[in-house]
Parts: C-alpha cells; structure tokens; sequence
C-alpha cells in the first residue's frame, strides 16, 4: 500500500538523515545571516511605526485588472526585487521552480526546452514537438512550442502562476495551469536602468532598458539581456569536445506605444540569440541500488567521446490593439514567432563500448551520440476580444481565437567509435491549426457575493508525417508515416467569491480542461509513430484570502482534486532510445496550496510558500517497459516480458512538497540603505519516469541563496553581492534510463557582485 497521508516528511521522527543534513543547513544560514528572533520580537511591539502595510497586489489572469483578493483562483505573483534575485546569476527560466506553490520546472536540454508541472500536471517528452499541458503566455501571445517558451526573463513587471485548467480564456492546451509574463511596457516618461554583473567562472550578466517618450501620443521602450559564462566543465580525453558547459545567451525587446483618449496600439519585436552547451548526461554517476552519486564523484570532469554543441535563436512581432467604445472594448492581438534550434550530445555520457574497449566511466553497452535539430519553427496567432468596461453588476467577455503553427524536426545519429560522422537521419513535420470562440460573465450578485463563469469551444487538427530515411547501423529505412488528429471540446468553468469583511474573502471554483491529441513520431529509432487521444481535466477547489494585523499581513489558502480523464504520458522503450505515447485512463490529485506574505516590521519582511500534491496514475492494466540498464525496479511485472505495471504511481516529476521561503532586512546607513536577502527552495522526492526504480527517485532537493547590498540616491544606485546555491548541493535531478546509469545533475554554487543604476 502506498502511503498518502499528507504530514510533512520532515517533521517525522523517521526523517531521512538527508533531509535533516538538509534543513540544519537551513537553519544555521538562516541564523547566521539575521537575527530572526529580534525580528519577530520587535513585530510584536504595538507602535504602529513598527510595520508597513503591504501593497495591493493587481493581477491580469482573468483578461482584467483585479485584486489578487477578489479573484476566484489559486494564483500567485512574483516580481521587483524577488525577480533580480532569482535571476542574478544568469540562469534561464528553471530559476522559477518551486518559487511559488505547485510549481517544478526541468529540462533535458539545458537553457532551452523547459517543461513546466504544476500540480504534478506535465510531460517528460524530449522531442522537439511535445506538447504541455501548462499554458505560457508572454505578453498576452500563447508560446506553443517548447522552444519559445524559454525565451529570457528581463524587464518584466510580473509573472502571475495561474494554477488549474484555464481553458476558457488563454490560448490552447492549458488543463494544468498558465504562466503569464508582462514585460515592462512604454510610458511617458524618460526613465531606464542598467545592471552589471560578474561572477565565478568569468559569468557576465547585462541587462537594461531605456524608456522614451517621442512625443504626446508615442512613447519608445528598448530593452535587453545579454548573459555569458566561460566553460567549467573539461574533457579529459583526446576525443570529443573538450570543454563544456559555457555559454552567450542574448535577447532584446523593442516596444512603441501609441495612445489617444479612445484607442492605443502596442507593437512589441523581440528576438533572443543563444550559443552553448547541451545538457551533459553523465554515465553511470549513480551508486547501483540507490539514488546516491558515485564515490569520488567529480562536476568539474566529464570524460566523452561525443561532440557537445547547441544553438537557438528566435524572433517575433505582436501587434496589440484597443479601441474604447461605448459600454465597451475592442482588443486584437495578432503575434507571429519564428525559432531555428540545434542541439547535439553524448546521450550515453561517457566513451568506448562494452564491444570496443576501452570504455567508461564505468559500463557502457553501447555509444548514443544524437542530436536534434528545429530548422522551421513558425507560428501565428489572432485573438478578437470584446469586453465591457463599465462599473455595472454584469460584467462579460466574449472572443474568438486561431492558431497555426508549422514545424520541420530534425533527428541525426552519429557513429562516435568512427570518427563522430553521421550514420542515421529521420525527419517530421506538423501543420497544427486550432480555433475556438469563448466567453465569460462576472455577475455581483450583492456587494459582498460575485459569480464568474465562462465557457469555450475549440477545434483542433494536426496534419503530421515522418519518415527515417538513413537508418543507423544500416538497417531498413521506413516509408511516410502520417496521422491526421482532429478533436473538438466544450471547457467551462464556474467561479464565485465572497467577500467576509473588509480584509477577508472565501472563493470556490470548479473548472474543466482540454489537451489536445499529442503526436509522439521521432522515429530514428523506431518504425511507429504514437498518438495520445485528447486529455480532460476536471478539477475542484476552496480557497480563503486573508489581510492580517492591519494589512502588515497577507496569507492566502487552497485545497483543491482533479481527476484527469484519458491523461497524456510518455513511455520510454526500454533500451532503445525512443518515446511512445500512451493515455492512462485516470489520473487523479489532491492537496493544499498556502502562502504567506508578511512585513514583520520597519526591518524585516518574509514570504513563505508551501504546498502538497498527493497525484496517482490509476489504470490498473497499464505497463510500460522500464530501464534497459539492469536498474533496480520495484514496480510489479506486467503482463508482457520485460514490462512493469505503472498503475497507484505518482505522476513523474511531481513532488509532493514544494516549499519556499524569504526574508529580507533593511537598515539605513548613511545617505541610503543596506540590506540582506536570503532565500530558499524545497522539492521533495519525485520518480523521473513512468515507472519506480531506486536509481531513479529523485532526493529531496533544498537550494539556498543570499544577496548582501546597499542603495543610495533615493534608490537609483546599487551594489550587490550575491550567492545561489549556496550549499553548493550536488545530486541528480534527471536520467537517461536505456543504455546505463546516466544522469543529470542540478546547477552548481555560484556568487558574484552586481551594480545597477536607474534614471
């Protein structure tokens, strides 16, 4: 029997000696960093000069300005100095797991590919044409493909983590959850910022906007990023690319703004420009029988005889435009983006082969040397909305919505015993169009009581073919392989808030999602191509906002199940380095969502974020086929040789606590300000695939980091110290499962001084 019951792992007389390692760490930096305890004895005091009231938080997930307190929702925002923090040492857009509730992010490809999960609700997929269940939108345009949704997070005034289905008002495919960004948009001001950082291992983060405004009607925003990092990772082999993990990952947004009393046109081009490492798969780096690193394990050395290279670059334009009617508005949004993407490694993660020694480290049966290729990536986008905009009790939106995207996969393999050439080829296209019309009322049935309810049709078809026309080892190439997918759905979901009093509210809402049909086709190694039916989501939740001790407080809770019919999962093939798409009839998920927002006083101020995700793949008949390395299984067999039974699993990648924490104190020191900020991740343990096995259960994982500064001229100055990971924890957070233990670690400590300006 699998144990569910929802009590904190670490808290229990039986807890793990590593997650007790783990939370004294916690401890001491906390200790160390900040006199905690005076901090809380002077919130205690009744002066009122002793604490500062928190802002009103104004979020945008429901296509309107609102009060995170009056929303109907379980939804987070995360901006200002919590955003520089996260992102002060040049990572990509990973920074934000576990940074609010029920929220991981991963990926197999390094800084491009990210896969989001919220609520457990993901893909493991690593082709280059898998789809997500979680819905990002950036700048009010959905980024379907995996490789735009990693574009670089700079000027930005917000990112709002809407968690469950939003399926009648964003985009497509979002039954888990949306993540939304809004970048900082043009104003008529003359204003900007810089920010220079240098760190360890020569990282150069750049970053900075300048705002113009051109006259009464236009105004100019002009921003970028540009972040390098020399290699730290060395070959110590004559063969394959001999040093690693370095980078240049470049992104500019030019925005123009026109405005009149009735109208306003936002035009919005970007593009990002990215040279670097693939993620390295590090062979046979787990201890046999256990999730542990091999003794002796070294980060700064990684003996290969593969080459090592990935490059992307993107662009894009929007057009957002807003007429003000009478009783009304008009919104149109038109988007169209671009990507090129390559990306090569040693999938096997080390040299040799068990048939042409030497090899190592450790036993490697057979080389796997592949890359993956996007060499057309286009898609288009048209949204209509009209909403109105006035202060009555009836409040709608209706609008229609189309999609089209176009995408070409390259997949290449390569002979690393025969000189690294090229000994296998298969290709893929897709032409995926969708539409859907939606529409929602918000109704307040008294001052204190609003009911919100929407609903939304959408058509999608994929028109899809494949074929391997260089087959690795010489073996038989494949004909076209086609499927067409079509599916319609009807999503809904109803809503209502209460409002108690002044400083609390209660809501509850019941929502229903839709995926559409998932087509699985790189067929380098395989002669099918997989397709998932479409998915539907159909979830629940209660939540209670709270302003507390005269708004110096805030504390927000949700306890929400889904159950997911038909859900979409990947299936490894053993010891062939393919993915199948299977539907699980059921999925279910349970749990809590809570987070706290406080200024303790003049000095201290902290955020606490928690939250429990009990998820179960229930299909008792479904198997899939486990590692192909002679891992240690505990599933029970299925009912074909060499399959294991998946049925009472957790979904992958989805712990089942995710917690956070920050505090941050300030002081005057002369003409300004010195502060510390410190703040701190927790995932608990997760299975990284389908199935259960020892080497693959994911430990608990707790980061740290510490940012030490001082502000001066009204804040226009700042200097910064900055650490990430300041634990330096080491372990492994994904694998490769088909050919030996091969895996994936998380990113290393690393530190660094900043100094930004604004004007």
């Amino acid at each position: 029997m699998r144990n569910t019951s929802p009590s904190l792992p670490h808290l229990a007389s039986s807890t793990p000696r590593s997650k007790k390692h783990a939370l004294t760490l916690l401890t001491i930096a906390l200790v160390t960093a900040f006199p905690v305890s005076a901090a809380f004895a002077q919130s205690a005091k009744s002066d009122s000069d002793q604490a500062t009231q928190l802002e009103t938080v104004i979020v945008t997930g429901q296509r309107r300005s609102e009060n995170l307190k009056d929303v109907p929702l379980s939804i987070s925002a995360i901006k200002g100095e919590a955003l520089d923090t996260y992102n002060a040492s040049g990572q990509d857009i990973r920074f934000l797991a576990s940074r609010v509730p029920s929220l991981n992010v991963e990926s197999d490809f390094g800084r491009s590919f990210p896969r989001f999960y919220i609520r457990g609700l993901g893909n493991t997929d690593f082709d280059l044409n898998a789809s997500q269940p979680v819905g990002l939108i950036y700048d009010d345009v959905v980024q379907e493909s995996p490789m735009l949704k990693g574009f670089p997070i700079f000027d930005v005034d917000q990112i709002e983590v809407l968690r469950g289905p939003q399926g009648t008002l964003f985009g497509r495919n979002s039954p888990a959850g949306v993540i939304k960004f809004d970048s900082a948009k043009p104003t008529n001001r003359f204003e900007g910022y810089a920010n220079i950082g240098y760190g360890n291992d020569k990282a150069v983060n750049l970053e900075g906007a300048i705002n113009v405004p051109l006259n009464k009607e236009w105004a100019m925003r002009f921003s970028g990023q540009a972040q390098s990092r020399n290699d730290r990772v060395t070959n110590p082999l004559s063969t394959g690319t001999k040093n690693l993990e370095g980078y240049h990952d470049n992104a500019a947004r030019l925005q123009f703004l026109y405005k009149t009393s009735n109208f306003s046109a936002l035009f919005n081009a970007h593009g990002r420009d990215m040279d670097g490492s693939a993620t390295l798969f590090r062979a046979n780096i787990i201890k046999k029988g256990t999730n542990d690193l091999v003794p002796g394990f070294d980060y700064a050395s990684y003996p290969t005889d593969g080459i090592n290279t990935q490059t992307l670059t993107s662009s894009g334009v929007s057009m957002r435009l807003r007429w003000d009617l009478d009783g009304m508005s008009l919104h149109s949004i038109t988007a169209y983006d671009k990507a090129k993407f390559y990306s090569r490694a040693d999938v096997d993660g080390g040299y040799g082969a068990s048939f042409a020694p030497t090899m190592g480290p450790g036993f490697i049966p057979f080389p796997a040397e592949t890359a993956d290729g996007l060499p057309d990536l286009k898609q288009m986008t048209q949204e209509f909305r009209l909403e109105s905009n006035t202060k009555d009790a009836l409040q709608w939106i209706a609008g229609l919505y189309y999609f089209n995207e176009k995408i070409q996969v390259d997949s290449f393999d390569f002979n690393s015993l025969g000189g690294n050439v090229q000994d296998g080829y298969a290709f893929q296209h897709q032409n995926a169009k969708s539409w859907a019309t939606f529409g929602s009322l918000n109704y307040a049935l008294t001052d204190s009581l609003k009911l919100r309810g929407g609903v939304r049709y959408t058509s999608d078809k994929k028109d899809f073919d494949a074929q391997r026309t260089m087959t690795p080892f010489g073996g038989k190439n494949t004909p076209l392989l086609t499927a067409n997918p079509e599916s319609t759905n009807v999503s809904w979901d109803l809503g209502a808030n209460y409002t108690v009093n002044k400083a609390t509210s209660v809501y509850g809402r019941v929502a229903t999602g839709y995926r559409a049909p998932s087509i699985q086709g790189r067929v380098l190694f395989g002669d099918n191509i997989s397709v998932a039916n479409s998915e539907k989501n159909m979830s629940f939740e209660a939540g209670i906002k709270q302003d507390l001790f005269d708004n110096t407080a805030r504390i927000s809770a949700t306890v929400f199940h889904y159950d997911v019919k038909d859900l979409q999962l990947t299936a490894g093939s053993g010891a062939v380095n393919q993915n199948k798409l299977v539907n699980a009839e059921k999925a279910s998920g349970q749990g809590f969502e809570l987070e706290l927002q406080a200024n303790l006083n003049r000095y201290f101020k902290t955020t606490v974020g928690l939250s429990y995700n009990d998820t179960e793949i229930k299909d008792g008949k479904l198997f899939v086929s486990p590692c192909g390395n002679k891992c240690t299984v505990t599933d029970p067999n299925g009912p074909v040789a060499g399959t294991v039974l998946i049925g009472g699993n957790p979904l992958p990648r989805a712990p089942k606590w995710v917690g956070n924490f920050t505090l941050r104190y300030n002081a005057p020191l002369g003409d300004g300000e010195i502060y510390a900020y410190t703040d701190w991740s927790y995932k608990d343990s997760y299975n990284m695939f389908l199935y259960e096995a020892k080497e693959y259960t994911a430990k608990s994982l707790l980061e740290g980091g510490l940012r030490v500064g001082y502000k001066w001229a009204d804040g226009k100055y700042e200097v910064a110290a900055y650490g990430r990971n300041i634990t330096n924890q080491q372990q492994v957070i994904a694998a490769i499962d088909f050919n030996n233990l091969t895996g994936i670690l998380n990113e290393p400590r690393s530190y660094g001084m900043q100094f930004k300006v604004a004007f």
